[in-house]
C-alpha cells in the first residue's frame, strides 16, 4: 500500500479550447484577413456576404462561439446590409453555443425581414437551451404572424413538450401535424414525438404508434425507440424491435448496442447480454470505446458471484480507454471485494493521464471504506473538493460512508476526537458534513451525540433537507430509538426510495418485521419503486420473524413486477431465514439451486444455521466449502469451534485452536459498550480496567442472586472452554454484555432504558439472563449486536427468541 498512500502522479487534465489546432487556425486567419469594406458595385458586396456567410457556418459546424462573435464583430462595423440569410445564421450560431440572448436580439432587430428560417432557428433555440416554454410561446406568435410552419419548427416546439408539464400542449401541436399532413413531412418530426410520448407521460404504446405509422425511418429512428422501450423497462418488446431491424435494410449501430446492453445491465438480463456480445464480436464492433464500456460494465455488475475475470478481458482487449471503461473496471473490482486491485488500478487510470470523474472517486471511496484507508480516503477527499465534487450525491455518499468508518475507529479510541469534530461543526458545515457525523453517531449508537447532531442540523436551517432526514432515521434507528426514528419519517414532506428503505430497515431490524411490510405496501401504493436494497430490508423483516411464505412471495417477484434480479445478498437473506427456521436441509437445497456459486457470505450464514441447531454434518460441510475458498477466514473457524464446543467435542476444539495459531489466525475479540453522559465506556471479557470495576462486579453478584432465585439457569452450553461446570457459571457472568448492563444499572437512573452496543453476536445465556434482569429491576434493555435490536420489558424479548 505505499504506492498507494499518496497520490504521486499529477493531475493532468488537458483542455482544449476553440479556435486551436490547425483548422481552427485557418478559420481564424481567414476571418482576420477578411475584407468587408464597403464597396460601391453590387457584385463586390454581394460576394462579401457570401464569403461571411460560408464563415459563418464553419464557426456554427465548429460551435466556436469566439470566432463567430469575432466575425459578427466585423460585420457590424462594416455596415454591410446584411441579409435575412446571415442574420438567420447569427441566429443558429447564438444558438449552439448557448448565448440566447444574442440569438433573440439580432432577431429582435430583423423587424419585418424574419422569415420562416429565422422563427425556426429563434424556436430551437430557445428548445435547445430548455427555454420550454419561451420555445412555445414562440411557435405560438409565430401562427399568430401568419407564418406557416416548417417540419423543423413543429421538431423544435415538440422537443419542448416533451416533459409533463407541457405535454397537453404537445397533444394539440400533434393534432396540428395530422390535419396539416406534416407528420410524415421529415423523419426528425417522427423521433421528436416518439420523444413526447415516452418521456412527456411515459405512454410507450402511443410512442409505438407513432413509430409504426412513420413512412421513412432511419436507423436514428430505430435505435431511439429501441432505447426509449429498454429505458421504460420493456426489454422483450426492445429485443423484439432489435430483431425487426436486423431483417430490414439499416444494421445497428454502436448507440443501437450500447443502449441494449445498458437495459441488460439495468434489469440483470446477463445471459441475453453475452448473446449481444457475440452479435456485438461478429459485426466487428467490440473495438468501439462506448460497446467496450458498456460490456465492461455489464460483465462487472452482472456477476452475482462477484468475478471480474470476464470484465477485465473485455478491458484488456479494447484498444482504448476512457474514464467510463476504467470507472466500470474499477467498480467491478470494489463490487467483488478486491479493493486492493480496485486502488492499483485508479493508480494505472493517473498514470495514463485519464482525469476521474464522480462516479470513479465514488468507486475508489468505497474501496478505501473496506480496506479500510482512512489516509488516501483523505487525500482523495482533498482531490474531490478541488475538482468541485464533492458536493455530488455520489461521491457525498461515499464519502459519508468513509467518515462514518473512521469517527467509528477513533470514537472507540478516543471520545475527545469525535466530541472535537461535533463542537467544531457548526460553523459553515454543510449537509454532506452533518451526515458523516450522523453517520458516525449511528455506528456507535451514541444518542448523546447524536441528538447534540440534531439540535445542530435544526439551528442551522438544514431540517428538511432529504439527505439529513435519511441519516437521521439510520441514526435513530441504530442508536436504539425506533419511536425517533418513526417521529423523522413521519414529519418529511418529500421523501425518496432510500427514506423508505431506510425505515423498513430500521423496523427489520428491531424486529417489527409487521410494521415494515406495511410500510412497504405503502411504498408501493404510492408509485415509489423499490430497488435492491429495498428487497434486502424486506428479506431481512421476513428473515427476523420466521415469515417463510412472505419472503417466498417478495424473492420470487422482485425481478417479475420490477426487473431486480435477485443478488447474493437476496439469496444470503433466504438462507438465513430457512435456517433460522431450522429448514437446513430445505437451505442447502437453496444454495445448490442457484443460478451461480454460492459465496462464502452464503456458506457462512448456513455455517451459523448448523451452530444454532446443532447439526455438526452439516456444519463440517459448509466450513469445508468456505474454507476451500477462503482458507485464512478466521470466522469459519470460530464457529466450527463453536459447534464443536456445544456437543463437547473439546478435541476437535483444540484441534482447531491449534491450526489457527499455526496460521496466525486472530479471532476477532468480543466487546460491549454503552453510553453514559456522552461518554463511551467499553468492556471485555471479564474486563477489571474499568474505575467502578469493583461496583460493577458487586452489582454483577446481586445480580445473579436475584435472578437465580427468579429461575434463572445458567446455560453452560455458551462456555467454549473445557473447564467444570462451577467455573463455567462464573465465565458466563463476565461476559461483557453482563458487565455493561451492571455499570448501567449502578451508572443511570432507574426509568431510563438501558442500550447496550455489541460488536459480536449477543450470546444466548446473555440473552436470557437479560429477560430476568428486566424483571427484578424493572428496567427496560435494548441491545444492538452485529444482527439485530433486542428489546427487553418485563421479561420479553422483541425478537420472541426467535434469533
Amino acid at each position: 500500500m505505499a504506492s498507494l498512500s499518496s497520490l504521486c502522479v499529477q493531475w493532468r487534465i488537458h483542455g482544449h479550447g476553440h479556435g486551436h489546432g490547425p483548422r481552427g487556425s485557418e478559420l481564424r486567419k481567414a476571418i482576420s484577413t477578411l475584407d468587408l469594406t464597403l464597396q460601391p458595385e453590387e457584385v463586390g458586396s454581394r460576394q462579401k456576404l457570401i464569403n461571411s456567410s460560408l464563415l459563418l457556418k464553419a464557426c456554427i459546424r465548429s460551435g466556436n462561439l469566439e470566432l463567430g462573435k469575432l466575425l459578427h464583430h466585423k460585420l457590424i462595423h462594416s455596415r454591410l446590409p446584411l441579409d435575412s440569410l446571415l442574420l438567420n445564421s447569427l441566429i443558429s450560431l447564438y444558438s449552439k453555443c448557448g448565448d440566447w440572448q444574442s440569438a433573440l436580439s439580432i432577431f429582435q432587430g430583423m423587424g419585418d425581414n424574419r422569415d420562416l428560417v429565422s422563427w425556426s432557428s429563434l424556436i430551437s433555440c430557445f428548445s435547445n437551451n430548455s427555454m420550454h416554454s419561451q420555445a412555445l410561446l414562440t411557435f405560438l406568435h409565430m401562427l399568430q404572424f401568419g407564418i406557416f410552419p416548417n417540419e423543423y419548427c413543429f421538431t423544435a416546439s415538440i422537443r419542448s413538450s416533451s416533459n409533463a408539464r407541457y405535454f397537453s400542449i404537445g397533444l394539440v401541436i400533434f393534432g396540428f401535424l395530422f390535419k396539416t399532413g406534416y407528420f410524415d413531412s421529415h423523419v426528425c418530426v417522427g423521433c421528436a414525438l416518439i420523444d413526447m410520448f415516452a418521456k412527456g407521460s411515459a405512454d410507450i404504446h402511443s410512442a409505438r404508434m407513432v413509430f409504426d405509422k412513420m413512412r421513412d425511418k432511419n436507423l436514428v429512428t430505430w435505435t431511439l425507440m429501441i432505447t426509449r422501450y429498454a429505458q421504460h423497462g420493456f426489454l422483450s418488446d426492445a429485443i423484439d424491435l432489435f430483431c425487426s431491424l436486423l431483417v430490414s435494410e439499416h444494421t445497428p449501430d454502436r448507440f443501437t448496442l450500447t443502449s441494449l446492453l445498458s437495459a441488460c445491465v439495468e434489469m440483470g438480463f446477463f445471459s441475453l447480454g453475452k448473446q449481444l456480445h457475440s452479435w456485438v464480436i461478429r459485426s466487428e464492433l467490440a473495438s468501439d470505446v462506448c460497446v467496450g464500456c458498456t460490456l465492461v460494465d455489464m460483465y462487472a455488475k452482472c456477476a452475482a458471484d462477484g468475478s471480474v475475470e470476464n470484465s477485465r478481458k473485455v478491458f484488456d482487449s479494447m484498444p482504448l480507454h476512457n474514464v467510463m471503461s476504467w470507472t466500470a473496471l474499477i467498480s467491478g473490482y470494489v463490487q467483488g471485494r478486491k479493493e486492493q486491485e480496485a486502488m492499483e488500478l485508479f493508480c494505472n487510470m493517473l498514470h495514463g493521464h485519464v482525469a476521474p470523474n464522480c462516479f470513479t472517486f465514488s468507486s475508489v471511496l468505497k474501496a478505501c471504506a473496506n480496506l479500510p484507508d482512512f489516509s488516501f480516503g483523505k487525500q482523495l477527499h482533498g482531490q474531490t473538493i478541488k475538482l468541485g465534487l464533492s458536493a455530488i450525491n455520489c461521491v457525498g455518499n461515499s464519502l459519508v460512508n468513509i467518515t462514518a468508518i473512521d469517527a467509528h475507529a477513533k470514537a472507540l479510541d478516543s471520545d475527545e476526537s469525535f466530541n472535537h469534530d461535533i463542537e467544531n461543526v457548526a460553523v459553515g458545515a454543510g449537509s454532506f458534513t452533518y451526515a458523516c457525523l450522523l453517520s458516525g453517531a449511528a455506528c456507535l449508537g451514541t444518542i448523546g451525540r447524536g441528538e447534540q447532531i440534531h439540535a445542530l442540523i435544526v439551528k442551522s436551517g438544514f431540517g428538511t433537507d432529504l439527505c439529513i432526514n435519511n441519516a437521521l432515521i439510520s441514526m435513530y434507528s441504530k442508536c436504539g430509538i425506533k419511536e425517533a426514528a418513526l417521529q423523522v419519517f413521519d414529519d418529511m414532506g418529500h421523501r425518496n426510495v432510500i427514506t423508505w428503505t431506510s425505515i423498513i430497515s430500521a423496523l427489520a431490524k428491531h424486529g417489527f418485521a409487521t410494521k415494515a411490510l406495511e410500510l412497504f405496501y405503502e411504498m408501493l401504493e404510492i408509485g415509489v419503486k423499490p430497488n435492491e436494497v429495498t428487497y434486502i430490508a424486506v428479506l431481512s423483516a421476513c428473515s427476523h420473524v420466521g415469515l417463510i411464505d412472505e419472503a417466498w412471495k417478495h424473492f420470487n417477484s422482485m425481478h417479475y413486477n420490477y426487473g431486480i434480479s435477485p443478488r447474493m445478498e437476496h439469496y444470503a437473506c433466504m438462507v438465513d431465514l430457512l435456517g433460522r427456521s431450522g429448514l437446513l436441509v430445505e437451505a442447502i437445497e437453496f444454495i445448490t439451486s442457484m443460478p451461480f456459486d454460492a459465496d462464502a457470505l452464503v456458506w457462512r450464514t448456513f455455517l451459523g444455521s448448523c451452530r444454532v441447531h446443532r447439526n455438526t454434518k452439516l456444519g463440517e460441510h459448509a466450513a469445508k466449502i468456505i474454507l476451500e475458498r477462503e482458507p485464512h477466514d478466521p470466522a469459519t473457524y470460530i464457529l466450527l469451534s463453536n459447534l464443536y464446543a456445544s456437543e463437547g467435542r473439546w478435541d476437535d476444539v483444540a484441534a482447531i485452536r491449534k491450526c489457527m495459531k499455526q496460521k496466525k489466525l486472530i479471532k476477532e475479540t468480543g466487546y460491549s459498550w454503552i453510553e453514559i453522559d456522552n461518554q463511551i465506556h467499553k468492556f471485555h471479557v471479564g474486563d477489571t480496567s474499568h474505575p467502578q470495576a469493583k461496583m460493577i462486579y458487586d452489582e454483577l453478584d446481586e445480580l445473579a442472586l436475584k435472578i437465580k432465585n427468579l429461575g434463572y439457569i445458567p446455560n453452560t452450553d455458551f462456555v467454549l472452554h473445557d473447564v467444570e461446570d462451577e467455573q463455567k457459571d462464573h465465565y458466563l457472568f463476565q461476559h461483557s454484555e453482563k458487565i455493561a448492563v451492571a455499570f448501567a444499572l449502578i451508572s443511570t437512573p432507574k426509568p431510563k432504558p438501558i442500550r447496550i452496543f455489541k460488536n459480536l453476536r449477543v450470546c444466548g445465556d446473555c440473552h436470557t439472563a437479560m429477560k430476568y434482569i428486566s424483571i427484578v429491576t424493572g428496567r427496560e434493555i435494548v441491545v444492538r449486536d452485529a444482527y439485530r435490536f433486542h428489546h427487553v420489558k418485563n421479561g420479553i424479548c422483541s425478537c420472541n427468541d426467535y434469533w
